[in-house]
């Protein structure tokens, strides 16, 4: 047994309620031996079983002035661009660590100390002039795997500051992962990444999306139906697209991403999107397999199963448009001062809504027309109002639906 490892060991035994003297006797060590790594232990985990000339003394006390005002500068940079709209909504401890190795700040500061510094400068206290009565948004109750999948990006940069999009999804019932990094968030990308996601993990009823435009397919034209929208129809998949700057309603996919950042990359530096790609199999592979307590003890493959609707293998992303099948696509949404909604880049009249309130629109497409059905719940709610409906206006015919694709 190494000596790493005998140290894991005694720290083993005494978690498991052996007394000194018997972890002592049983490696054959002092119980001063066993006093000294257990107190390594509690004073700094696992990396404390280290040799003590490889373990960093007194980093908060080292953090360099440059090195902390580096910390608030990307902290602000960062705030400004999610509140101009130019940025992504990460501004955490993480985020500012990303930046920060993005701009080539050495030695990189964990993000623990990142946030003690902004708690110091008082930067993570919100601003109770920005605060808004907060919108409740209908939303989804899945009860089955492969019923409901989200799917989202986050940002990180590689060694020497390439970005990569990383593009997760997870089925919300089984908690089934998959992932996959992209030098550019192209709707192109977003394509690819879905076609991957039906694949690994089923076609579900429901596909949940933010509203980055490689999803919705931009926001300049009108009544716009991009790539993403006519593969997802074409596939037989309802898409949903979450409310404008609400994590919250995309909750399983962004609470994965923490799991993904701290296993594929935190305090790691990865040359190229290869690289990243093998770190997260390994992770995606582990995660799939560890039972949890949310599913009673159970793993993610055993309560997701096989998937039993897929696509067809020849199915591509195609270089010019995809014609326009038959279905329904969702857009959860606030309802603004005017009582209207936006949706696909038109203001569409709620009259029968609050102002402030989170509504369901639904585009029902057919061969015979199409209609946005605005209403005040999720399709699975017992009960729902109508509040809107308004005719749809399509430049094209419309093929068959494609519910029974692949299965």
């Amino acid at each position: 047994m190494t000596t790493i490892a005998k140290r894991k060991s005694a720290i083993h035994l005494l978690r498991a309620g052996k007394s000194t003297a018997a972890v002592a006797e049983e490696l054959e060590m002092s119980k001063r031996w066993v006093r000294k790594w257990r107190s390594r232990f509690q004073a700094h985990g696992w990396e404390g079983l280290q040799d003590a000339s490889k373990r960093p003394h007194h980093l908060a006390h080292q953090l360099k002035e440059e090195q902390r005002q580096a910390i608030l500068q990307a902290r602000s940079e960062l705030e400004a661009e999610a509140a101009s709209g130019q940025g992504l909504k990460y501004i955490g401890g993480q985020a500012v660590r990303t930046r920060l190795k993005e701009k080539g700040v050495e030695p990189l500061p964990s993000r623990a100390t990142i946030e003690r510094v902004l708690r110091k400068a008082g930067m993570t206290r919100p601003c109770s002039c920005d605060k808004e009565p907060e919108t409740k948004y209908p939303r989804l109750n899945a009860t089955q795997p492969q019923e409901h999948i989200q799917v989202d990006i986050v940002p990180h940069y590689l060694k020497g500051g390439a970005q990569v999009a990383c593009f997760n999804a997870i089925d919300v019932v089984s908690r089934f992962p998959t992932g996959a990094a992209y030098a550019q968030r192209r709707s192109e990308d977003a394509a690819t990444f879905l076609m991957r996601v039906w694949t690994e993990l089923g076609i579900p009823r429901y596909t949940q999306v933010d509203n980055e435009s490689c999803f919705i397919g931009g926001f300049t034209h009108r009544y716009v139906l991009g790539k993403v929208v006519r593969l997802a129809l074409h596939v037989g998949t309802e898409l949903v697209f979450s409310p404008v700057r609400h994590p919250k309603s995309n909750g399983f996919v962004e609470r994965f991403h923490q799991d993904y950042n701290l296993h594929v990359w935190e305090n790691t530096y990865l040359a190229n999107r290869s690289i990243v790609q093998q770190q997260a199999e390994y992770f995606f592979k582990r995660y799939r397999q560890r039972p949890q307590s949310r599913l009673n003890e159970l793993s993610p493959a055993t309560v997701h199963g096989q998937p039993y609707r897929v696509p067809p293998s020849d199915l591509h992303p195609l270089p010019t448009r995809r014609p326009l099948h038959a279905g329904t696509v969702h857009f959860i949404c606030k309802v603004l001062a005017d009582k209207t909604i936006s949706v696909l880049n038109v203001s569409w009249s709620v009259p029968k809504a609050t102002v402030g309130q989170g509504v369901w629109s639904t585009l029902v497409i057919r061969k015979s027309g199409a209609k946005l059905l605005i209403f005040d719940n999720a399709p699975d709610a017992s009960q729902r109002t109508l509040l809107g409906s308004h005719a749809f206006p399509l430049s094209e015919s419309v093929s068959a639906s494609s519910e029974k694709l692949g299965g």
